[in-house]
């Protein structure tokens, strides 16, 4: 049978990522703010925002601390520790390094959308921190910590908090995901439009710009103006936590190259194939340039976490499956206490060469590293993992969501704990916000 161009292009694009070099990695260092760290929301914002987490379930819930969180059905909704609604904010939910460092040496980071979801998210302030992980202590010392606000009206659409004098964002807005630091402003990369964001470093929005694929805007089903009616596949093709995981800032050019997180929709509403586009972002001009690539995820991977550039052409991109806790402990048959129903098995750190683009558009896997096989001879992990095996050091985790070049033999990888619906590490306890340095130097110097 002669297949399509089309066919072809979706049958090459399943195909699983041909066998590539998995260099060594060795854990360097290892820090942490704990899951249960919480900070009180601007004295201008609304009443509202001094507790979060009201509404994630199916009322709202006023009485602190009174819903047990759990880590849902995926993953056998094993209790976590921790209860909602939360007095003042979650620290928690890092997602994304920018590339460059501030004035102070400090890294800019974010904390993602709140609760995981537009709905249960209307009380979350959005956040952007500048961190100082400290390796010999085992802290990470938060310098400063911004909130996200409208008072220009720059958001297109209607906000969860509309009508305050402050216009403090929140994750019923958007679910920031990427950042980077470019002319002394920020950009941020978001899912739910997908939209890319122009920021002062005070927090003030100062642009929204949608994803625009030539004349057509790529939507989601959390866009704005998105209806309950609306069809997969022809109202949208962006797929719901899809869109911009990663958006790395290319050196030299200073484009910003924005990754979807997962597949874009077909025409019948279904995944097509498993590339992920990469869609080139001029913020000088405020447009998108055309220029595009895809990258192919490995086989078992669902998503990736995050993207950022080592040098002119080559970046790191964390893929993942949807997994936590060790394969050691799965469950035998149904979900029990004691054991992980879906384990990790996927979290790798992967090279690339924005350089070498096959003749199908797809950008060249020079190789990558296994963070479930992390070397560890001189014993620095801070904490243990239910299953772990001695020497041996594992990101166990269903969302790993941050990587940047820490220097020639060096990269710095942390998570996000879904606070407080994640685990990982222990079968009955919320993840913490773990920064870790490894060493890769084979990594890194690979071509």
């Amino acid at each position: 049978m002669r297949l399509s161009a089309l066919t072809l292009c979706t049958a090459l694009v399943s195909l699983p990522v041909a066998a590539e070099t998995t260099f060594p990695a060795t854990l360097a260092g290892h820090a942490l703010i704990p899951a249960a760290t919480f900070i009180p929301a601007p004295a201008d914002a609304p009443k509202d925002a001094q507790m979060s987490g009201k509404f994630t379930g199916a009322a709202r819930v006023m009485k602190a601390g009174t819903v047990p969180g759990d880590t849902g059905g995926m993953h056998g909704k094993r209790p976590t520790g921790l209860s909602l609604p939360f007095e003042g904010q979650p620290l928690q939910g890092m997602s994304g390094f920018a590339m460059n460092p501030a004035e102070d040496g400090s890294i800019y980071t974010l904390t993602d959308n709140g609760f995981g979801a537009k709905g249960n998210s209307p009380d979350a302030l959005l956040m952007f921190h500048r961190g100082a992980p400290d390796f010999a202590s085992g802290s990470v010392a938060v310098k400063e910590t911004v909130f996200l606000r409208d008072p220009d009206m720059k958001v297109p659409f209607r906000i969860a908090y509309e009508g305050t004098d402050s216009r403090y964002l929140t994750g019923a807005d958007f679910d920031p995901e990427s950042i980077q630091l470019l002319n002394g402003e920020l950009w941020i990369g978001e899912e739910f439009g997908p939209y890319i964001l122009r920021v002062s470093l005070d927090g003030k929005v100062l642009a929204v710009y949608p994803t625009m694929a030539g004349d057509v805007q790529l939507k989601g089903p959390d866009t704005p103006g998105i209806s309950a009616t609306s069809v997969a596949g022809k109202d949208w093709t962006v797929q719901r936590s899809g869109g911009y995981e990663g958006m790395a800032l290319q050196p030299g050019t200073n484009l910003l190259w924005a990754m979807m997180e997962k597949p874009l929709l077909g025409e019948d509403g279904k995944p097509a194939g498993t590339a992920l586009p990469v869609r080139a972002f001029d913020p000088a001009k405020g447009e998108w340039t055309g220029a595009e690539f895809k990258f192919a995820l490995a086989e078992g991977a669902t998503a990736i976490g995050d993207f950022n550039f080592i040098d002119e052409t080559r970046a790191l991109v964390i893929e993942r499956d949807n997994g936590e806790g060790l394969p050691a402990l799965k469950c035998a048959g149904d979900p029990a206490p004691d054991c992980f129903p879906l384990p990790a098995m996927v979290k790798r750190v992967v090279l690339i060469d924005t350089a070498q683009i096959d003749a199908e558009g797809f950008v060249k896997r020079l190789g990558h590293i296994d963070l479930m096989a992390i070397a560890n001879p001189e014993g620095k992990a801070r904490v243990e993992t239910a299953g772990g095996v001695a020497g041996t050091f594992t990101l166990p985790f269903f969302t790993i969501e941050d990587v940047m070049k820490v220097d020639d033999t060096h990269i710095m990888v942390a998570v996000d704990n879904n606070l407080p619906f994640s685990s990982g590490r222990s079968l009955d306890k919320a993840m913490d916000n773990e920064f870790v340095l490894l060493s890769v130097p084979e990594l890194l110097a690979a071509k």
